[in-house]
């Protein structure tokens, strides 16, 4: 009996820990060196899971957020960019330090990075009065369906790099460069 009750208690435990599994959106990093300075994004990546074409449309799963057409450009907390040196991010002039970072999506086809140097809210507490500055990204379409929201930065060599974030049917850059 006494066997009996342990094996089912290290079934429920285990049942419990598999069916709890990868979160919906788990958080990411994205980092590089660039010029000799690291540059990281942390966030937290959702899936398209089936909604190809009604993510970033006027009713799609975005516009319910309540500062749309500003989005966290990501899900969960406020994503996060840090970097340990001065950087030139398209226009913008981005110190040394931490940021979050929002897409204004109003034209699906035009984004536009915003740099907010507010940084530990929820990912839906955007503020303009904390914006450093704001970027037209460079818009393309993925050769497929991107299911997984992902960061990268890339190294071009000699102080200057991109950032990139692609999501289902959309890829949007903006040079870096470091300061």
């Amino acid at each position: 009996m006494k066997r009996v009750l342990i094996c089912t208690g290290l079934l429920a435990m285990a049942t419990t820990v598999f069916a709890q599994g990868t979160p919906a959106s788990p958080p990411e990093k994205a980092s590089a060196t660039i010029g000799g300075k690291n540059i990281s994004i942390s966030y937290s990546s959702p899936r398209v899971k089936g909604r190809e074409g009604r993510i970033f449309t006027k009713d799609g799963l975005i516009s319910h957020n309540p500062h749309y057409p500003v989005w966290r450009a990501g899900a969960n907390a406020a994503t996060a960019l840090e970097t340990d040196g001065d950087l030139q991010i398209g226009n913008v002039a981005v110190p040394k330090g931490k940021y979050t970072l929002f897409v204004d999506i109003s034209d699906p086809d035009q984004w536009v990075l915003i740099v907010n140097k507010q940084t530990g809210e929820s990912g839906l507490a955007y503020d303009p009065s904390g914006d450093v500055g704001k970027v037209k990204m460079q818009m393309s379409k993925p050769p497929s369906l991107v299911e997984n929201l992902t960061y990268t930065i890339d190294d071009a060599g000699g102080g200057k790099g991109k950032i990139t974030l692609a999501w289902e049917n959309h890829a949007a850059s903006v040079p870096v460069s470091v300061k």
